[in-house]
């Protein structure tokens, strides 16, 4: 039998990954606004207590978009228990997100995508906990992202500076039995569904 080329099988990865976005955000876009809502406020519910955060930590969460989890609750949530928020900042093509604290009410810039970050005069700061959305994933931690690779390069990065917490936030129905990956694909250590949260293992 032919042996695939490692273009061929990167190629087919690609593919798989390209059809499965489209299937899941074809289902999430189904959705009603009432399921979005209960979905946004179990999630809430759990909060982030399983990781036993000390003390205030820096915790990323991110502006979703009209068709992602509505994050919202939960920040809000996490700011009333006290801790530092700040929302990722993109920096161009291939690079890693930067971080700028973030509070509810707070006004933001419009950037690539319609997406909202941080106004450039608010501090850096990296965080502790990375709330990572998605939009598959499986027990072993690996995620289906949009195909940007910003949350891969982000989390290696501060990987090898310090000790970090990745959790994905969604709905129980984007876990899947195995996501498409490549080797340099970074895992999360959680995922965080209205169901409760889920410890991702190898």
């Amino acid at each position: 039998m032919a042996q695939c080329s490692p273009v061929s099988q990167g190629q087919d990865l690609f593919a798989e990954k390209k059809a499965l976005r489209a299937r899941i955000r074809a289902w999430r876009a189904q959705l009603d606004a009432g399921a979005v809502a209960r979905a946004a406020d179990a999630v809430a519910g759990h909060g982030l207590a399983f990781l036993h955060p000390k003390g205030a930590a820096v915790v990323s969460g991110f502006a979703p978009l009209p068709d992602e989890f509505r994050l919202w609750p939960l920040l809000r949530r996490l700011a009333a228990e006290g801790h530092r928020l700040v929302l990722p900042v993109m920096q161009g093509k291939r690079k890693p997100l930067l971080f700028r604290a973030w509070a509810p009410g707070d006004a933001m810039d419009r950037a690539v995508w319609g997406i909202a970050e941080p106004r450039a005069d608010k501090p850096e700061l990296e965080p502790d906990i990375l709330i990572v959305p998605l939009l598959a994933f499986d027990r072993r931690g690996r995620r289906l992202g949009y195909g940007g690779g910003f949350y891969d390069r982000t989390l290696a990065a501060l990987r090898a500076r310090k000790a970090i917490a990745a959790v994905g936030v969604g709905y129980d129905e984007q876990l899947i039995d195995a996501v498409p990956h490549l080797d340099y694909d970074e895992r999360l250590d959680w995922v965080l569904t209205p169901s409760g949260p889920l410890r991702c293992v190898d």
